[in-house]
């Protein structure tokens, strides 16, 4: 067996850059999607009150957008997800067309809306906080014609237009309007009406104009700010920008009412207040619990999906950014916490009876309350938590990587093929400038979610799975020392080739940069907490571990045998192969693309053994294939043994 050919390199490459591009291209054709949507849930009651149509014009409208969803679903790019937006489209039709309920109407609208976000992602907030002092002059420039110069829907280019230009002062309408689907609007405009894009504006601008026109409605007033001041609950439900533009002021922070309505004026007046306010762990572990209740909330009302979709949240934009700060602290309840919140989702999934979802919510509850006197108490402890977390997260993930890349570079010195290392090293070290690159983009540019960062490591790890098998099996048949001479003598030159260098550089490249990935995401959330000293010493002192452990691994291959080297490196790429297997199910498991089936088998996480029948499964099918292949190398060894 030959190494890999490069078409296989070229297809891992292509597969990891893809599933990149896809998770951050913004999709035009969905953004209008969303529109329609977001249109449809807030304008239906105008066309449709107790099962009877009260107006012809509106109800046709919803009857033609509701179709027209339907029809460019089907040419959205295949997803996974995509039949199930279908048949959520296809509800929807069926609702308005049988007059259904507004409230029903808007749920299954704002659902499919978000579940279609969460297939095919697009940018969902502001890159910085808008400049609102520019805001009025923009909106006499380009909305006061139509909609009035107060937004009272009475400009007199409106006059005559079908629908009339919408009264931004319809404080009814506004609560259901987030700053988000007023942003699409001016980027896109909307289909059917009189409104025209506006994407020629810059996208600041365009963010500006949204934050103003969403706050005509809301009278301003002290009472959002001392509300905003007052309450950690409501800060931690809106911890960015991008959570602000995103909630409806209906139920803004899960509030109600006039509660609901000051806040919404105070934060659309002062949306830097958001960017002043990021949570810190505290913060956090408050977003999380209030995702905890609003999730065992739409599940009692019988909502699995908005269920689901809360409590994938509080795992993975409120206690995950905490993990290695708990880590470091108390391991042990970290590993409590993740199981349980594991169990959670899948009782979910399972359909449970109401009152077992609730009480895995509460238990899930009681351990984020204890993380948090953990993360809190014995603050003089902060540097030196930040010390281990920075050294133990490093090691932990710079082990993975440097088994492999150490069997490579033995390799190519056995062979005496030194030509080739400059690709092995290239791509470690290009890996390493790319977890750099992570780095900035995590802490500069923009925020990369929990769910994000679980698919790219699920993908990531997974690719390198299928590689890992190939590679193991290939160096298990060169273990005979005869198999490995004829393979100097006759297969050499060819397997390393230019081609096959450039896999080399391609798999150094994949397995250092997946988990880079990780440790630099790791390594932003130690960062934001301070003690930055104590990082860097922790990072400093586990790269010269890793350094030592190198140069002990070097120095020991030389004295093995060419078989023993190539049957010992087989024998570790099948673990490395098995233990990733696990990790990336495990990483997708966490990001909702896969079931999670929970089995009574202990948690080790250093194997990439959890306690879900889905992980088990990938690893006893990559187990199964490498005994096979390893069993299928020793029967060809023996045939030859015996011809000669």
């Amino acid at each position: 067996m030959r190494l890999l050919p490069m078409s296989l390199l070229r297809f891992v490459s292509l597969a990891v850059l893809l599933a990149a591009a896809l998770a951050a291209r913004a999709n035009p054709q969905v953004q209008q999607l969303w529109q329609l949507l977001d249109y449809i849930a807030v304008d239906y009651a105008a066309a449709v009150q107790d099962g009877e149509v009260i107006s012809e014009l509106e109800y046709g409208e919803m009857q033609e957008f509701s179709a027209t969803v339907s029809e460019r679903l089907a040419g959205l790019p295949a997803e996974p997800a995509l039949p199930d937006l279908q048949a959520r489209a296809q509800a929807l039709q069926q609702a308005i067309a049988g007059r259904a309920d507004p409230s029903e109407v808007d749920r299954q609208a704002r659902a499919l809306a978000d579940a279609l976000l969460e297939a095919y992602p697009v940018p969902r907030g502001p890159a910085e906080v808008p400049d609102l002092a520019r805001a009025d002059t923009l909106y006499h420039q380009y909305c006061a014609s139509c909609h009035g110069p107060t937004g009272d829907g009475d400009g007199p280019a409106g006059v005559g237009l079908e629908p009339a230009p919408i009264a931004f002062t319809d404080l009814e309408r506004a609560r259901q309007r987030s700053v988000f689907g007023l942003q699409q609007v001016i980027e896109n405009g909307l289909d059917g009406t009189s409104m025209a894009s506006y994407a020629q504006l810059p996208e600041a601008d365009r963010w500006a104009l949204a934050f103003h026109i969403g706050q005509m409605a809301f009278p301003d007033s002290e009472a959002g700010k001392a509300l905003w001041e007052r309450r950690a609950d409501v800060r931690a439900a809106l911890p960015d920008l991008d959570a602000l533009v995103q909630a409806l002021p209906a139920s803004i922070a899960g509030l109600q009412g006039a509660e609901a309505d000051a806040l919404t004026a105070y934060l659309r007046r002062h949306p830097e207040a958001t960017a002043e306010a990021a949570p810190g762990s505290g913060g956090l572990l408050d977003l999380a619990r209030l995702r905890l209740r609003e999730g065992a909330a739409a599940y009692a009302t019988g909502d699995h999906a908005l269920a689901r979709e809360k409590i994938l949240s509080a795992y993975l934009d409120g206690f995950e950014p905490v993990e290695p700060m708990l880590r470091a602290r108390d391991a042990g309840l970290m590993a409590e916490v993740e199981t349980a919140m594991a169990r959670l989702r899948a009782d979910i999934g399972s359909r449970a009876p109401v009152g077992e979802v609730a009480a895995r919510a509460d238990e899930v509850a009681v351990l984020l309350d204890r993380s948090e006197q953990v993360l809190t108490d014995d603050q003089a402890a902060g540097a030196g938590a930040a010390f281990v977390g920075a050294l133990t997260i490093l090691l932990r993930e710079g082990i993975e990587a440097l088994l492999l890349v150490i069997a490579m570079v033995a390799f190519l010195r056995k062979a005496n093929r030194t030509d080739a290392m400059p690709y092995v090293h290239a791509g470690w070290i290009g890996a390493l400038l790319a977890g750099f690159a992570t780095w900035f983009a995590a802490t500069s540019l923009v925020a990369i979610s929990g769910a994000s960062r679980e698919i790219t490591e699920g993908i990531a790890a997974l690719v390198a799975v299928v590689v890992l098998v190939s590679v193991g099996i290939w160096m298990h048949g060169k273990g005979q020392a005869d198999a490995w001479q004829r393979y100097i003598r006759e297969k050499l030159s060819h397997a390393l080739s230019k081609g096959s260098s450039w896999f080399l550089f391609g798999l150094a490249f994949l397995i250092v940069y997946r988990e880079a990935f990780e440790t630099v995401l790791f390594y932003a959330a130690l960062w934001s907490q301070g003690n930055h000293a104590a990082v860097l010493s922790g990072a400093a002192v586990a790269a010269v571990a890793l350094a030592v452990v190198a140069w002990a691994m070097l120095r020991f291959s030389r004295r093995l045998p060419f078989g023993t080297f190539f049957k010992a490196s087989a024998v570790l790429i099948a673990v490395l192969a098995v233990v990733l297997a696990g990790k990336g199910v495990a990483a997708l498991q966490e990001a909702g693309w896969v079931s999670m089936t929970l089995v009574p088998v202990p948690r080790v996480d250093l194997l990439g053994i959890h306690s879900t029948l889905e992980t088990l499964l990938a690893q006893l099918v990559v187990l199964v294939v490498l005994v096979a292949g390893f069993a299928w190398n020793a029967r060809m060894a023996r045939g030859l043994a015996a011809a000669r």
